[in-house]
């Protein structure tokens, strides 16, 4: 791809605003950022809470540990966390410096203050809006669309800041369009981007999220899924790319302190992106920028399948982080964009429909079973075995499987959303 080509930039900037850190799960860590700059804007500690939140920020922070809390979880942990420990300009790393002393003052703020928990009103699929009170003056924040996304800022009744219209949909605005977005462009690009315009960018994800796979296999971490992989399944490539995704997430998911590189708003997706492409580079012997190409490719391609789902949604997203992996590694075995489509159709036409029922432990395992997925849909091409058109939701052509499934995650799975959100916190059947 040209550089004059006005995609070639996009491109670029998308990475810039995906790949961005965070320190443990993304939705509570929305939460306290939240919480901190509006404790920031208060001026002092607030002595009530009230956070209003929509059902899938409710699925996502209930049963993940939230770090540097000590072991604590939920959505009153995050905001006092914020309140009480955060730093606002961190963003996603908004607790990433607690001591241990404040780890302290967080449980003691829950013991002593009110810190109230309600649904957000309308149906905004990601919503959070935060309310401190300290005395006579009261600030509330809302947060809205994704997780950095300050909508509003009002303190006493004054809008200190106001953004455009909120959505009712899962939406990016304000980020670059995704639609400039296919599987035979991303190709292109990487294989023919400047590879110091993504160096810096997808070369700290590498790192990170290498890093925090490594502390999920050295240390028990959640249901040790990574572990349990190697320990029943053997030490063979295939099995050890899916075993480091899933230790990443094992260690991620129970509150390792440790930060990852994000994709698509989500840390479990970053970590399945590039985790078993650079496990498979390795095993390749593939050079330092070739790793780069592939695991650019593969952070793409899953953008490029989340986007037309949503941020949140009943779908999880570690199918498509785990199908643009499996790509990815066609790629890295010397396939263009046939092997890449063709994988992306079959792997997609095996999991798709996996749900997302929060954040916890067993993501990991679902990790597992996406990665294994994307390999799948491609020793299948290598076999010369594929799914064709009408065969389900499969249409012939990738971009219009992919759309397939934008389609599936963002309205077919709506109910199936809304009742797993009653079964996790305990209401009736609808």
């Amino acid at each position: 791809m040209n550089q004059a080509d006005q995609r070639y930039h996009h491109f670029v900037q998308i990475l810039r605003e995906e790949l961005v850190p965070a320190m443990g799960c993304t939705e509570p860590i929305a939460i306290a950022y939240g919480a901190a700059k509006a404790r920031e804007v208060l001026g002092r500690l607030p002595e009530k809470i009230l956070v209003e939140a929509s059902g899938n920020i409710i699925k996502n922070v209930k049963s993940v540990v939230v770090p540097n809390t000590g072991g604590l979880k939920g959505i009153e942990a995050s905001a006092a966390a914020g309140a009480v420990a955060g730093d606002a300009g961190k963003i996603l790393e908004v607790i990433s410096q607690v001591t241990d002393g404040q780890k302290e003052e967080i449980k003691a703020y829950l013991d002593s203050h009110e810190v109230r928990v309600a649904p957000a009103p309308g149906d905004v699929v990601f919503d959070i809006i935060v309310t401190l009170t300290a005395g006579e003056d009261s600030v509330r924040l809302r947060i809205a669309d994704y997780h950095t996304n300050i909508v509003l800022i009002e303190k006493n009744g004054e809008k200190l800041l106001e953004a455009g219209n909120v959505v009712s949909e899962d939406s990016t605005g304000g980020l670059t369009d995704r639609s400039c977005l296919s599987v035979e462009a991303i190709v292109d690009f990487a294989n023919t981007c400047g590879i110091e315009d993504v160096r810096e960018i997808v070369q700290r994800q590498i790192d990170y999220n290498y890093a925090i796979a490594q502390e999920g296999m050295a240390h028990p971490w959640g249901a040790n899924i990574g572990k349990v992989l190697r320990e029943h399944y053997g030490d063979d490539i295939k099995i050890r790319a899916r075993a480091m995704a899933a230790a990443g997430s094992d260690a991620r998911m129970s509150g390792c302190e440790m930060p990852v590189i994000i994709v698509s708003g989500s840390g479990n997706q970053g970590i399945t992106a590039s985790v078993p492409v650079i496990e498979y580079a390795k095993h390749l012997g593939a050079d330092a920028e070739k790793t780069l190409r592939a695991v650019t490719l593969s952070d793409l391609l899953t953008i490029h399948m989340k986007t037309g789902i949503g941020r949140l949604s009943a779908y999880c997203g570690a199918v498509s982080a785990g199908c643009g992996a499996g790509a990815a590694i066609a790629w890295l075995n010397g396939g263009g964009f046939e092997e890449v489509a063709h994988t992306l159709v079959n792997a997609l036409a095996t999991i798709s429909g996996m749900i997302c029922d929060g954040a916890k432990p067993s993501c990991a395992a679902k990790i597992a079973a996406a990665v294994d997925a994307g390999l799948l849909g491609y020793n299948m091409y290598r076999s010369s075995q594929q799914f064709y058109g009408g065969e389900g939701i499969v249409s012939k052509g990738v971009e219009n499987t992919i759309r397939n499934i934008g389609r599936l995650g963002r309205l077919g799975m709506r109910e199936t959303d809304r009742e797993i959100i009653r079964i996790m916190t305990g209401q009736p059947p609808a």
